[in-house]
């Protein structure tokens, strides 16, 4: 069984913080300069948290600061073998994030670096061979795009497309009509000399965010639709996001010849944990955006047909975390507690800024599902409402001359490794909701005006105004 023994604290007193951080140390002030768990935490009753105090976070560079800081992450490499367990989710990360454990915050950057991977990866140039798909080998990747010391061995790479077909002109990257298969992602494994570090043998699947046409437009399909990724039990009532879910599941018969993305990832994982199985192993699924969905789906998906049940006696099951960026909703509340009931551990971190984070699911979603009258009483539409699952890290972020950064994962990772914090108390969150529409009007606009996508122009510019009237 895992450890259930609480992580030591690491000395941050000694780290020369800036001036904005030292100050006195309030009982709400986090210990290393980040944020506690977003507004509407979910606690042990199933309620929603209505505290709407949090951190402000923005980005500072400072080499006193880092230099501290890479003292801290060494000390903390020692400890990750130990408590690896905790970190990965064991206890729903309590006592972890708020406030947020120096261990955990640099497995949050790491694991997001190992994302990041995809991006600068992906080959953007039409004039390329490999245009849509990994610029580099998979012996290779690591080292080209700087991260030859993560400590992973890629193992193969996973294409997807979402079962569209649709002509909208929203971008140049790419043809709206074109429905073969795009690199989204890759399955990697520590390596040897690693798992003396992480304490196990660490299988890795990270996923990009949206960047082709189908893609953009899978985003907007957010009507629900039942899963079914059990074959044994269907369950009607865990229902997911249609767009997503297309993306996860469709066969796309290529000059690849390559099955859906849910046969590739199932195929590899499964073969990998074959491959390793006796040893200490955990599942880690990440990505941003849109990525961040897949790998949710592929959490439920593993956890729902027994994939990571063992019959070592020192694990009854091989635990499967997700460390979701910049993350929308995936599916509704059955998903969320089916996923709760498989022991799938996901940690959410956003930006309270980015309107991806709020959708699908603006107005239903588990905010507006239960109503108290003298005791607790559900609306009949609620399996109609979207749900986010597992605990929320909140940053807070924006900048008026590129609004587009509020959804970037550079931005979010450069803000967790150089924080600068000033508190600020919210009120009662009508403020929140106006500035959210406003920024997701902003943030759409600048889509949009990036990616050529006027069609959608205008509905971007009157988002606001049409949330607010069904509001009214």
């Amino acid at each position: 069984m895992a450890s259930k023994i609480p992580l030591p604290s690491l000395n941050t007193e000694q780290i020369p913080f800036p001036v904005e951080i030292r100050g006195s140390q309030s009982k709400s002030r986090h210990s290393f300069g980040l944020v506690k768990n977003m507004p509407g935490k979910i606690n042990h009753n199933n309620t929603l948290s209505q505290s709407r105090k949090t951190h402000i976070v923005s980005g500072v560079k400072q080499a006193s600061y880092d230099k501290a800081a890479s003292s801290v992450a060494a000390k903390t490499c020692s400890m990750l073998a130990h408590f690896w367990r905790e970190i990965q989710g064991f206890n729903d990360w309590e006592n972890l994030v708020e406030p947020l454990h120096p261990l955990l915050r640099q497995e949050i950057i790491r694991y997001g670096e190992l994302v990041t991977a995809c991006y600068k990866a992906f080959d953007l140039d039409p004039a390329s061979k490999r245009f849509l798909n990994c610029k580099y080998g998979k012996n290779s990747m690591m080292r080209e795009v700087g991260l030859q010391d993560s400590g992973y061995q890629v193992t193969k790479y996973i294409y997807a497309t979402p079962d569209i077909n649709i002509n909208i002109p929203i971008q140049n990257v790419a043809s709206s009509s074109s429905s073969c298969s795009r690199w989204i992602g890759y399955v990697a494994v520590s390596s040897d000399e690693s798992v003396k570090r992480l304490g196990r043998r660490d299988v890795v699947v990270s996923f990009r965010g949206t960047v082709t046409n189908p893609e953009w437009i899978a985003n907007f399909m957010s009507s629900l639709t039942p899963a079914r990724l059990d074959p044994n039990n269907p369950r009607p009532d865990v229902k997911v996001e249609s767009g997503f879910l297309s993306l996860y599941t469709s066969d796309e018969s290529d000059k690849f010849g390559l099955g859906s993305c849910r046969e590739q990832l199932l195929s590899e994982v499964s073969r990998m944990l074959n491959k390793y199985k006796g040893e200490e192993l955990s599942i880690t699924l990440a990505g941003h955006s849109m990525g961040s969905s897949l790998a949710l789906l592929l959490a439920y998906d593993i956890a729902e047909l027994g994939l990571n049940k063992t019959q070592n006696q020192t694990q009854s099951q091989i635990p499967v975390t997700v460390f979701s960026y910049g993350g929308p909703r995936v599916g509704n509340s059955g998903f969320k507690a089916r996923c709760d009931e498989l022991g799938v551990k996901v940690l959410r971190i956003v930006n309270i800024n980015d309107p991806i984070t709020k959708l699908p699911g603006v107005l239903l979603n588990e905010n507006f599902r239960v109503l108290e009258l003298g005791g607790r009483f559900e609306f009949p539409w609620s399996c109609s409402c979207y749900a986010h699952v597992g605990v929320e890290l909140v940053l807070d972020f924006f900048n008026v001359q590129n609004p587009s950064c509020v959804h970037d994962l550079e931005s979010y990772i450069n803000l967790l490794k150089s924080p600068k914090i000033n508190q600020q108390d919210r009120g009662d969150g009508a403020d929140d909701d106006d500035n959210f529409l406003n920024k997701a009007r902003e943030f759409m606009l600048s889509r949009a005006q990036n990616f050529k996508m006027m069609p959608w122009k205008n509905a971007a510019g009157n988002m606001a105004s049409l949330v607010q009237s069904l509001r009214t």
